[in-house]
């Protein structure tokens, strides 16, 4: 048993994907070739989007539009301590604060009633200047936009939309990649779409915005190359990765009805997963359960590996306990639903090619 399958799904592209290679070994554009272009325009319609801006992964996905605002020293950017630690490394690289705000319990998405009293004890406490809040919509659950974007217009902040593990999913028919001013997702393999190395975009209908990613993914070049306009990196996707994208995307939608059989298979015997409210979509990047502590989980992950079951925990360490963030200060029990998820958190396998019969082993093991 496998806890993510790409052996499978990479039988069903190889073919196709071999002759896009060959393609791209014969006209030798290996970097930012004409595939990068054609996932764009199939990635922006996708969405929904006027603008896909591929770069080279999900993390510069996140740090290019706060580059392009000029988020720096002195400014404030709200995100949540339950996520993989590139959410908050983007604020830091950039001098900007993160500053941490708890998570519901059930969806583990940034809390908005939290939320909207840090905005207020950062402005009333006057040493940062509130700009941007970057949520997560964590193990392909969407957050709440509606109400983090009715905050956000209230006290005039920015949004980016952290859809790293949420391409596919939607609220309603709006699909991810659309929410906030900009939407960052993340190609990383082990993502429900994922390229063979790294890779990610950004999405935007804000044509001003879109010429500045653009420019800053390559070293904040436009019309001249060897002429930056503006500060920028080397954020560009290689036409090979962009093949693979091509070529998942065909089979993608296909993928997610999968996982989402796979993710109501689980929950017709179990009652303890990540919750997703009703009218949203998960793109199901992982299932997730929580125990009653932290014994309970050690207990369980002792019990799977003894019968051979792979499991992950996402997140072992909150990132505002993490030594790197020690500089902000914060300390044990100024988030308790982000530290307890931490401590009681485990996910099981998860992918469109899981079977029944897989999971009836694993629901068999976990109740032993």
């Amino acid at each position: 048993m496998k806890f993510l399958d790409l052996k499978t799904q990479q039988k069903r592209i190889r073919k196709s994907l071999q002759v896009r290679f060959d393609n791209i070994l014969d006209h030798g554009a290996y970097i930012m070739g004409p595939e990068v272009h054609e996932l764009e325009e199939k990635l922006a319609d996708y969405c929904g989007v006027k603008h896909a801006i591929s770069c080279s992964s999900g993390t510069d996905a996140l740090l290019i539009p706060l580059m392009a605002w000029g988020i720096g020293p002195g400014d404030a950017v709200f995100t949540t301590p339950f996520t993989y630690v590139a959410t908050a490394e983007v604020i830091s690289l950039l001098r900007a604060t993160p500053v941490f705000v708890d998570v519901y319990d059930s969806t583990f998405n940034i809390d908005c009633d939290k939320l909207e009293t840090a905005i207020q004890d950062t402005i009333k406490d006057g040493k940062l200047t509130p700009k941007a809040i970057i949520p997560v919509d964590l193990f392909g659950v969407p957050a709440r936009y509606r109400l983090i974007d009715n905050i956000a217009k209230k006290y005039n902040l920015k949004v980016i939309e952290d859809g790293a593990q949420s391409f596919g999913g939607a609220i309603g028919q709006k699909k991810v990649g659309t929410f906030g001013d900009v939407a960052a997702t993340s190609f990383y393999p082990a993502k429900p779409l994922g390229c063979y190395g790294d890779g990610g975009a950004i999405f935007t209908d804000s044509d001003d915005l879109a010429d500045r990613c653009k420019s800053i993914r390559i070293h904040g070049t436009s019309s001249d190359k060897y002429n930056s306009e503006i500060i920028g990196l080397n954020g560009r996707l290689d036409s090979m990765q962009a093949a693979v994208l091509l070529e998942k995307l065909k089979i993608f939608d296909e993928e997610l009805d999968m996982r989402e059989h796979v993710n109501s298979y689980y929950r017709r015997y179990l009652n303890n997963a990540q919750y997703i409210p009703k009218n949203y979509q998960s793109a199901n990047a992982l299932f997730s359960i929580i125990l009653g502590s932290n014994q309970k989980r050690e207990d369980l992950v002792l019990k799977l590996k003894k019968n051979s079951i792979p499991n992950v925990i996402y997140y072992k360490y909150p990132i505002h306990l993490m030594k790197g963030f020690d500089y902000l200060k914060y300390k044990n029990g100024d988030f308790p639903v982000s530290e307890n998820l931490s401590q009681t958190i485990v996910s099981l396998p998860m992918h469109p090619y899981l079977t029944e019969t897989e999971i009836d082993l694993i629901i068999e093991v976990l109740k032993k």
